[in-house]
């Protein structure tokens, strides 16, 4: 365990809505009722099981009703699903239970880029803006006493190059003002990253600000996209700059199966692969309640079911072996990524390599 005072983690589990959306359309739901199942099993207790979207743009969510309906809750899971507009949280709710709602608090977002905005959502900045009031009134007739705020496309743009602290805050500020004159607390905050922009000395300026300017946000929710390989960099980051009084919220998908069609880079936006995330949570002293080898056999089912490799690195090699689980002295050479699977299959996956030791290996450091 770790002598390190690390905040609470909540992870998100995003494969079924993030990784399905940018993967074959005709994928049966039978095969993706496997893969929840699957991810069901492993000790995740938040997994987004799709999207209340449009078919006719996001056709790999067309068939989320039956999914839903089809679905075999497993306990302690809850299971939630993105929505858009009204239409989508109509939709959401004629499913509750099983689904749950994302958020337990009234949320106000805006994305930083209105040109992504309107690439994936169908409105201007200035729309979204527009719908604020709108949400405070139905948090205010709910009696609700705290809400969120949130930025989307928070440091970056493909189409409109960096943002700067100032950009962020200043919308951020606005939500703030805006639930604070109506007399409700603001105890969360959204930061997204749909394009992968994240460089984790931007993240730690930003938790920073956020920490000083209003102390009394507790609650992070980052959705950071490893585009360009900068995301895990940056949840330590912010691992290390919250401390034990805050909640860090984390997005992440199976093999980091992941990916926006309206973002300009597909597949290659994936996020944090979950499983390689839970391994750095657990080796930091970060209890997950997950199993990370049935998390790793998840991640070899989905891709059997998407028909490619994905994109983590601990469903790959494994964790670092101790105990009984290190590694034979004399194993042959492990060239293949299917040899390097001897980690879950055994020494039949590297059978018939090569082994050019004359002699067996031994070693006072490690006795037979």
């Amino acid at each position: 365990m770790s002598d390190r005072d690390y905040p609470r983690v909540t992870l998100i589990e995003e494969g079924m809505r993030e990784g399905f959306q940018i993967e074959d359309a005709h994928i049966p739901v039978e095969d993706k009722l496997r893969v929840l199942d699957a991810l069901s099993a492993t000790g995740l207790r938040n997994i987004v099981v799709g999207s209340f979207v449009s078919p006719k743009w996001t056709p790999q969510m067309a068939h989320v009703d039956e999914l839903v309906d089809r679905l075999t809750p497993a306990p302690g899971v809850r299971y939630t699903a993105l929505t858009l507009n009204q239409r989508g949280r109509e939709r959401l709710a004629e499913h509750v239970p099983p689904l749950s709602f994302p958020s337990e608090l009234p949320e106000t977002l805006v994305h930083v880029c209105d040109i992504f905005a309107q690439r994936n959502t169908g409105r201007t900045q200035a729309a979204e803006i527009d719908s604020w009031d709108g949400i405070v009134r139905g948090a205010l007739e709910r009696g609700a006493h705290e809400a969120g705020i949130g930025v989307n496309a928070a440091w970056g743009s493909n189409w409109l190059g960096d943002f700067a602290l100032e950009d962020r805050m200043a919308l951020l500020r606005r939500q703030y003002d805006l639930w604070r004159v109506n007399g409700i607390a603001v105890t969360k905050v959204f930061l997204g990253d749909p394009m992968g922009w994240n460089m984790p000395d931007q993240v730690e300026d930003q938790l920073r600000e956020i920490l000083l300017v209003w102390p009394e946000i507790t609650t992070f929710h980052l959705h950071l996209h490893n585009t360009r390989g900068t995301a895990p960099l940056s949840v330590h980051t912010a691992l290390r700059v919250l401390g034990p009084e805050h909640h860090l919220i984390l997005d992440a998908s199976v093999g980091g199966m992941a990916g926006c069609p309206y973002c300009g880079n597909g597949r290659a936006a994936s996020l944090m692969p979950t499983e390689d995330l839970v391994y750095l949570l657990e080796e930091l002293g970060i209890p997950t309640g997950v199993d990370l080898d049935k998390l790793v056999d998840a991640v070899v089912l989905t891709e059997e079911v998407v028909g490619h490799a994905l994109y983590g690195h601990v469903s790959k090699a494994g964790g670092r072996p101790r105990g009984d689980a290190r590694y034979a002295m004399d194993m042959p050479f492990v060239e293949t990524l299917e040899q390097a699977q001897h980690f879950r299959l055994g020494p039949k996956a590297y059978e018939g390599g090569i082994s050019p030791w004359k002699a067996p290996i031994t070693s006072p450091a490690r006795p037979s």
